[in-house]
């Protein structure tokens, strides 16, 4: 109804409740606002500078889709964690250093793009949100980040990731959970090689241009192998290999946490801290359709880590890889 006519409306109710008589009370008939005069719920909001950000009025609760980029934002404004249905939340070109874990409280949210931000790093705390569910696009390129959390693959429904123009020393040691992944780029990072579970992945596109890769020699082994076994080491490999269920009401965290990062040998038994490592080279189309060249020179190869968990599985490689290669 009309604002003027609801205001008089509720002056009479007012009235009436503190026990005026009824001639007194302002009535007049309530007319029903017309269609065209309702303002239907916002759910887009695009703002491209600071002078035009909100700074004294909420943003609508009903937003969807939030882009507040070259606005010179330091922190993540605590009025956009509480909008509950944002899809796409977009604070590319800012100078925010760091992300709050209240972010995992979007239950909705499918894209997250801070593209060209101040981050050093992605919190654990993100990773194990509700963010695991909804979270389809993250794009944390031209940021400071050197490495990403462990638990960085449990984000499972990831299907587009960008890490292009970072610190990155490393990529997340269990990168092929990630099964809904098909596009990857962190072009012009630093990194040296790949993590063995990089085989697993299955893209469509993959970009990993202007990373300092090492050349990988198979025939010169870092060995960290113990023998005999220790016994924590044997634990630790019958724990994984046969699946015995284990947490930290039954193990120290600590032990949970080496548990998680358990290596995989080519045979495929785990091993923990006992484990010969080695380089392999892997054409990048094992993995992905299409693949961006990963130098000027048109190569489309990258190292790749390889663990064994015994001698015996080292020399079994080793006699077949100088075969094929004469």
């Amino acid at each position: 109804a009309d604002v003027s006519n609801l205001k008089n409306f509720l002056s009479a109710v007012r009235l009436a409740h503190q026990g005026a008589e009824i001639g007194a009370l302002p009535l007049s008939p309530l007319v029903p606002a017309k269609t065209s005069e309702v303002e239907k719920p916002k759910t887009k909001m695009i703002i491209t500078s600071r002078r035009d950000y909100p700074l004294t009025k909420s943003f609508p609760y009903s937003l969807e889709h939030l882009q507040a980029s070259y606005c010179k934002l330091a922190r993540i404004d605590t009025r956009v964690l509480c909008l509950k249905k944002l899809r796409k939340l977009d604070l590319s070109h800012n100078h925010i250093k760091q992300l709050p874990a209240t972010i995992g409280d979007l239950v909705c949210l499918q894209e997250l793009n801070l593209h060209n931000n101040h981050l050093e790093s992605f919190s654990v705390a993100l990773c194990n949100s509700t963010l695991q569910k909804s979270l389809q696009f993250l794009d944390l390129s031209q940021n400071k980040i050197k490495a990403l959390p462990i638990q960085f693959c449990q984000l499972r429904q990831l299907v587009n990731l960008k890490l292009d123009d970072n610190e990155l020393i490393r990529l997340p040691f269990k990168m092929g959970q990630l099964s809904h992944l098909r596009f990857l780029s962190a072009a012009r990072n630093k990194l040296p090689f790949l993590p063995s579970d990089f085989r697993r992945l299955s893209l469509e596109n993959l970009d990993l241009f202007g990373n300092p890769f090492e050349q990988s020699n198979p025939l010169v082994p870092n060995i960290q192998l113990k023998i005999p076994l220790t016994l924590l080491e044997c634990a630790a490999r019958a724990t994984v290999n046969y699946r015995i269920p284990y947490g930290c009401h039954l193990l120290p965290s600590h032990l949970c946490e080496d548990l998680q990062v358990a290596k995989t040998c080519q045979c495929g038994s785990a091993c923990l801290s006992s484990f010969i490592q080695i380089t392999v080279t892997m054409n990048l189309h094992h993995v992905a359709h299409t693949v961006v060249l990963v130098d000027n020179m048109g190569g489309t190869e990258a190292p790749v880590i390889c663990y064994f968990c015994s001698l015996d599985c080292y020399s079994q490689f080793l006699d077949r890889y100088l075969q094929s290669n004469g």
